[in-house]
């Protein structure tokens, strides 16, 4: 057994995320993470290791206790940090942000309320994308984690935990010679399967480049993601939060003169007509969220989350 400390650069409350509902895979029940710890499986070189995390709820001394059944060396404690530290954004400085729009009157009050959030994403970014293509166009997101869950058992590392089981994501040589009509019969269509499997073997064959993916700049990023298919603009958008950085940019993404995506909802959320707002209106607008554009839109987000929970808990 092993046991082990994650620091974070503060403020950083990680009890925030448990309100939020896309964070989390099929298998976690965030009520429970508070006294049961969050578990999942981590990659580790050619293996996976599950571990459970606890964090000590502080927000002005942020720290992560991870266990796990297995016996880890240093190295492998090294390489399994570098995939929490993306999953909990502990990396990520976010105290400038707090100096520079504490007086925004979008932003301002949300980083107030919302003292210590950084997003959670998955432990890579072939994770993310994998499951950002099979919950497209769904509207029912517990249905695509189950779906996202058959994958994992059908094609992962199978791991168990006690009694639960907690498959590995798979990697991309074990998802590369997968037959899309058969993750068909897991839930996804058979199109989506197309995508996962030629994503998977694009990243074999070295025409996509994940390390050089979560390194670029999000310009770049964004026009490499969108170019893989299945992957469209707001999703490319999307996938630019997960990477563990605080930085992004929202390109104009125009239909029919109608403004689509996250540049859409940023400028109806400054209280403007995002169909008819030019780049430098926009750039003004977002002007206190310089550098750090990932994570402000997160705020929006979890404060939108939390208002639809507690108008739904009225009715």
């Amino acid at each position: 057994m092993s046991s082990w400390t994650l620091k974070s650069i503060p403020p950083h409350d990680w009890f925030l995320c448990l309100d939020v509902e896309s964070y989390f895979d099929h298998e976690h029940e965030p009520e429970k993470v508070f006294e049961e710890g969050f578990i999942r499986p981590v990659p580790i070189g050619d293996t996976d290791v599950i571990v459970t995390v606890f964090f000590n709820g502080d927000p002005e001394n942020p720290e992560f206790h991870i266990k796990s059944a297995e016996s880890l060396s240093k190295e492998e404690i090294t390489e399994a940090n570098k995939s929490l530290t993306k999953i909990f954004g502990t990396d990520m400085d976010l105290r400038p942000l707090y100096d520079q729009a504490k007086d925004d009157n979008v932003l301002g009050s949300k980083l107030s309320e919302l003292y210590g959030l950084k997003r959670m994403t998955r432990a890579n970014l072939f994770e993310d994308i994998l499951y950002r293509i099979v919950q497209m166009q769904m509207n029912h997101k517990p249905t695509a984690k189950k779906m996202m869950f058959k994958i994992r058992e059908a094609y992962g590392s199978a791991l168990m935990l006690g009694k639960q089981s907690f498959p590995a994501w798979p990697r991309p040589h074990q998802l590369m010679k997968a037959d899309p009509a058969n993750i068909r019969k897991l839930g996804p269509t058979l199109r989506k399967g197309q995508y996962l499997v030629g994503l998977a073997n694009d990243i074999v064959a070295g025409n996509v480049n994940m390390d050089h993916l979560m390194e670029c700049d999000p310009q770049e990023f964004y026009d490499i993601i969108t170019n893989i298919k299945g992957i469209g603009p707001t999703s490319g958008q999307d996938l630019m939060m997960m990477r563990g950085r605080t930085d992004a940019v929202f390109p104009s993404n125009k239909k029919a003169d109608e403004e689509k995506g996250l540049r859409r909802w940023i400028i109806y959320s400054y209280g403007e007509d995002p169909h008819n707002t030019s780049e430098e209106r926009f750039q003004e607008l977002i002007q206190n969220w310089k550098g750090y554009e990932a994570a402000a839109l997160e705020f929006l987000y979890v404060n939108y989350v939390l208002k639809e929970k507690e108008e739904r808990a009225k009715k």
